[in-house]
């Protein structure tokens, strides 16, 4: 069935980002998202999702374990599961990318905090 993003699916998430829903079953998920200038998702991974993200106009930054790449249009990167990263747009012009996951995220997404754990007894001993 041939699809796009005018008649896909449409949420917001964020600080006003869009996504559209390509494909979404349980073994694949194809999302075509929009993120305005300066807007930024929260830092996560995905314990059994692998992800790749491809740039299709405007400059998409992802921080991947610390390290920051950037997709120029037509440029991707391949996230395997249990990597923390986070998708940002730091340019003036708004940024549109796939994200397409398998298998889907849905229930599969855990937020990294930037709060350090506890020493456990052992460790203080």
């Amino acid at each position: 069935m041939k699809t796009s993003k005018q008649v896909a699916e449409h949420y917001i998430w964020g600080d006003g980002c869009d996504g559209w829903h390509l494909v979404r079953q349980p073994e694949l998920s194809v999302i075509h998202e929009r993120m305005p200038a300066g807007t930024a998702e929260i830092k996560h991974y995905h314990e059994r999702s692998r992800q790749y993200f491809f740039a299709l106009s405007g400059v998409l930054t992802i921080e991947i374990e610390g390290k920051s790449v950037t997709l120029q249009p037509q440029e991707g990167v391949e996230i395997p599961p249990g990597v923390a990263h986070q998708a940002r747009n730091e340019h003036a012009h708004a940024v549109e990318f796939l994200v397409i996951s398998h298998p889907t995220t849905r229930g599969d997404r855990v937020e990294v905090t930037s709060v350090t754990p506890a020493r456990s007894e052992l460790e203080l001993r």
